[in-house]
């Protein structure tokens, strides 16, 4: 999956084997580019943290984002 389909902002693509990790990786990369001030980054954090403020919201993100993952080719 690329930073945009897990909500970033550019097509850095990321391989796992389950979302967890996936979605771990993602994490990572988002935290370099806050440290590197990316503003496109920033922007793309700022719109999760409105999603965040939305349990409900959230979790049918996250729920999404998996079955996304879930459907993809192994390989």
């Amino acid at each position: 999956m690329t930073c945009k389909q897990l909500g970033g902002a550019c097509d850095m693509e990321f391989s796992a084997n389950t979302f967890e990790e996936i979605a771990e990786l993602s994490k990572a990369h988002g935290m370099e580019m806050f440290q590197k001030n990316d503003a496109t980054h920033l922007e793309a954090m700022n719109e999760m943290k409105t999603l965040m403020e939305s349990p409900e919201a959230m979790q049918l993100w996250f729920k999404n984002k998996r079955n996304e993952f879930d459907s993809l080719p192994t390989g």
